[in-house]
């Protein structure tokens, strides 16, 4: 198990699901380990009540059926579906408006969905989504995707505050095609965890979207640094730019 997970943790976005498969068949025993701590990129179905986009997880998944939360039903249709209670439900919703602005406002665009249920101890979980696609919106960029994963476990309040755990996973792809820089493909994900013990007056979604929003800048401070500086290094290192070479050979 220890090795899957360390192989998963190398696999490109988009061949994860290739890759998860594979291990399912070769571990079935650690099927249940293995859905649960592997993250795949996003998927996005239709609401058809009321026309809105949301994002297919494990967390809003039973059976084969996945529950909207916009019209809090489940596609295709199941009877006996695991829903939140009214106050989580409240709650929900409100965090899906919220969080639709936040998305507009850092992401100009995409799509966001955010899942609340109740959990053994007394607390709640939050699971907030975003998934933003691009092609040939900017630069020389082909094809790109952004898809963000943070999970929050709130425990119980308890004099006037709540302990949150959040866990982050961002998954990037971008390719380009161009004649100057030609056919090049950089995927990857990255993974980081925070708690916090916070003040529950001004409520828990704004405990949560502060957390998300500092764990989200960190995050790209990380990809930048790590994706983008190491590639931007490895290049200039094997193919410098003619300025650079032209500075590094004796003139003849």
């Amino acid at each position: 198990m220890e090795a899957a997970m360390d192989l998963m943790r190398r696999m490109p976005p988009r061949s994860a699901e290739t890759a998860l498969n594979a291990l399912l068949s070769l571990l079935p025993d650690h099927s249940l380990d293995l859905l649960s701590q592997v993250d795949l990129p996003l998927q996005v179905c239709m609401d058809k009540e009321s026309l809105k986009a949301y994002i297919l997880c494990e967390y809003n998944r039973d059976a084969d059926s996945y529950r909207s939360p916009w019209s809090n039903k489940y596609d295709p249709p199941l009877e006996d579906g695991t829903v939140p209670s009214q106050a989580m439900r409240n709650l929900e919703v409100e965090a899906n408006e919220v969080f639709s602005v936040y998305r507009d406002q850092y992401y100009e665009g995409g799509i966001s969905s955010v899942y609340i249920w109740e959990d053994e101890d007394n607390g709640f979980i939050a699971c907030f989504l975003i998934k933003k696609d691009g092609q040939g919106k900017r630069g020389y960029m082909q094809i790109g995707s952004w898809d963000a994963i943070h999970v929050i476990q709130v425990g119980p309040e308890e004099e006037g505050a709540a302990h949150y755990c959040l866990n982050s996973t961002v998954m990037l792809s971008l390719t380009t095609d161009n004649k100057q820089s030609g056919t090049f493909n950089l995927s990857g994900s990255i993974r980081r965890q925070m708690s916090m013990t916070l003040a529950v007056a001004d409520g828990h979604l704004v405990n949560m979207g502060k957390m998300i929003e500092e764990m989200e800048g960190k995050l790209r401070n990380s990809l930048d640094q790590v994706y983008f500086g190491k590639t931007r290094e490895m290049v200039c290192t094997l193919r410098p730019p003619p300025e650079v070479l032209n500075r590094r050979l004796p003139d003849s």
